[in-house]
């Protein structure tokens, strides 16, 4: 399954995400922001397969992240989520770095939907097959 990087600033929903992640086999790892995010990526380079970050946080919002993301990885996956409409306009822009852009909330099964289509679109190797949703 795959390593996945969370950025998100809202405590209850990074462990709502994570519980998720965890009981679809996948490896998460979570950070409060995006300045922890890219801290992790740099750190860890390779490591990760996907990022699925907030688009509004402190320090570095999810745009600024997948920018400097898709530059320091090319190979990293990248999703994006957001429960506001200005945010949402703002990530259309970026169709060629990001594989996709949940709108909050969201449900269990929305989230594995879009975690299994982003990771079909750009896997690495042994993970380009989509995640089953029970």
């Amino acid at each position: 399954m795959a390593q996945i990087l969370v950025a998100e600033d809202e405590a209850a929903l990074r462990g709502h995400i994570l519980r998720a992640l965890a009981a679809d086999g996948h490896d998460a790892v979570a950070v409060n922001d995006g300045g922890e995010a890219l801290e992790a990526l740099l750190g860890e380079k390779g490591r990760f397969d996907l990022l699925l970050a907030d688009i509004k946080m402190p320090v570095m919002d999810g745009i600024a992240l997948a920018l400097a993301a898709a530059r320091e990885d090319p190979a990293l996956a990248i999703l994006l989520m957001t429960g506001f409409a200005d945010q949402r306009e703002r990530a259309s822009g970026l169709d060629a770095l990001i594989q996709g852009l949940l709108t909050k909330p969201f449900s269990v099964a929305d989230l594995h939907r879009e975690i299994a289509a982003a990771m079909a679109t750009k896997g690495r190797g042994r993970l380009n097959r989509p995640t089953e949703i029970p």
